[in-house]
């Protein structure tokens, strides 16, 4: 059975990106275009694996976080942040919630993504 990784990606173009690559490298993709939209994913299903951007709509990235560490269903759930360089301060707050992996928006290519998954939840 294929591993399933969550992706919480506001911008459109991105998410189908990653989508895409994750699909085509084996996952099973679920994909939210914000906070609100991955809570109520959250409530069905517990991913692999959460990508997921800081700064959305709704809910942010954060607010998003705290939420899967305070369920003992998703608190396992590793989290990657995607990232821009502008938001350093809140990838803090993130890893003193228990994040160890972040990309940072303008430095990773998609294969750069498909590897990181990989090291975290294995193949898939």
């Amino acid at each position: 059975m294929a591993k399933t990784v969550l992706i919480v990606e506001d911008e459109p173009s991105m998410q189908r990106a990653l989508k895409s690559k994750l699909e085509h490298g084996g996952y099973d993709v679920k994909a939210a275009a914000d906070g609100e939209e991955a809570v109520a994913i959250l409530k069905t299903v517990v991913p692999d694996l959460v990508l997921l951007d800081l700064i959305m709509p709704k809910i942010d990235g954060i607010s998003v976080l705290r939420l899967m560490k305070d369920d003992d269903r998703l608190r396992p759930v590793p989290v990657v942040i995607l990232t821009n360089l502008s938001s350093g301060d809140k990838v803090a707050e993130a890893m003193a919630l228990g994040t160890f992996d972040f990309l940072v928006k303008a430095n990773y290519s998609l294969d750069d993504v498909l590897k990181k998954v990989s090291e975290r939840i294995g193949a898939p």
